[in-house]
């Protein structure tokens, strides 16, 4: 009764532009993913698409659930802020939990229980998106005062901050944080706010790398990757190797020599390498377009829906998308640190293609508030 009573209340159209740039990211990473995974998969699962078959089922589930938040008025979702905040802490605390939460390769990510298993990260992103829209919504007239507006900002957003660093997933919550602060500042935020922020982060940041030696091999091969050791530098030399070797038109689709397990996780992190390895730097940047694409049309939504939560939502996804490719794009040009994250809706991971997924469901949902002038226009 109550999800009838808000699916009633937004009665516009979808942005379809939206739509069908995001079902064709997702479309070309399904053939990427065959191709990049293709050795890793004949290695470990004796079957060279197990990977793809895994990404295909993730995407039948996330059409479903595309398609239940885009029904769904997405106002229904601001009345359940303090209920999220809560599943937030609840799901990050539970993945640090051992027979709770899964430790592999060294992190302790995801949670499995009988056949549940994800990323809680993930979620915690989106769950996150949603509770700071209502929260700046509620708060939009005081958001300039330091007491009432930037230092609950900072608590709740530490606390979340460090819960998942605790995992460790440095990359996910350089992302999550950055993303937060883009709807802290689209709501009116002061400038002297993002002063302090900047040097309360900036010092966090110095500490975090400071903190595990891994995190400062990382930062020294980012600064100087010439003089790294072989094996910190690993990494980024094979994947230069492989935008490398593809030059303007690539080697081929299924060509690549990188992912004969030179280049670590190519169907994951690494996979926008393989795509200019295999179909070259003019391609490949067709693609960084669909993808700048999608940014340009989730922030007109944000820019033109009259509603504060909405907008607030749409900034939140569409910076998601922004900033988690361009991290994983710069990492794999050697402009960024490497930190570990996905490419939206290309790289594999079931988990993140259905969180990426439920997130264009909500910023679907708030298209759909906007006047059909608006949405009739690319």
């Amino acid at each position: 009764m109550g999800l009838a009573r808000f699916r009633q209340r937004t009665t516009g159209k979808i942005d379809s532009w939206l739509l069908l740039a995001v079902l064709g990211l997702i479309g070309f990473g399904l053939v990427m993913i065959s191709s990049s995974s293709v050795v890793v998969a004949s290695q470990q699962f004796d079957n060279n698409y197990t990977f793809v078959i895994r990404q295909a089922t993730s995407f039948g589930l996330g059409l479903i659930l595309l398609i239940l938040f885009t029904v769904i008025d997405y106002r229904f979702w601001q009345r359940l802020a303090p209920f999220l905040l809560a599943l937030i802490f609840i799901l990050l605390l539970a993945t640090l939990i051992p027979g709770i939460g899964t430790q592999l390769l060294g992190s302790r990510r995801w949670i499995s229980i009988g056949p549940i298993f994800f990323q809680t990260s993930e979620v915690i992103k989106v769950l996150s998106i949603v509770y700071f829209g209502a929260w700046l919504a509620a708060k939009e007239e005081r958001i300039r005062s330091f007491g009432q507006g930037f230092l609950p900002f900072v608590v709740m957003l530490g606390a979340i901050a460090l819960l998942v660093l605790a995992q460790p997933d440095a990359g996910t919550m350089m992302v999550l944080v950055s993303t937060l602060i883009a709807m802290y500042f689209a709501a009116g935020a002061p400038v002297l706010h993002l002063f302090f922020g900047l040097l309360l982060g900036g010092s966090l940041l110095g500490l975090l790398i400071l903190s595990a030696p891994y995190r400062l091999q990382r930062f020294l091969v980012f600064l100087n990757p010439d003089e790294a050791t072989l094996w910190a530098a690993y990494h980024i030399n094979q994947a230069l190797l492989a935008v490398g070797a593809g030059g303007l038109w690539g080697l081929g689709f299924g060509q690549s020599k990188q992912k004969f397990l030179y280049l670590p996780e190519p169907q994951t992190d690494s996979i926008f390498a393989i795509t200019t390895e295999e179909l070259g730097f003019i391609r490949a940047m067709l693609v960084f377009g669909v993808l700048l694409f999608v940014v340009y049309r989730g922030y007109r939504i944000a820019r033109e829906v009259d509603d504060p939560f909405g907008k607030y939502v749409a900034v939140g996804v569409t910076s998601l998308i922004a900033f988690q490719s361009f991290v994983n794009i710069g990492a794999m040009l050697g402009l960024v640190p490497l930190t570990g994250v996905t490419l939206p809706f290309i790289s594999y991971g079931g988990s993140s293609l259905l969180g990426m997924m439920v997130a264009t469901g909500l910023l679907l949902s708030v298209s759909r508030a906007i006047t059909p002038r608006i949405r009739s226009t690319v």
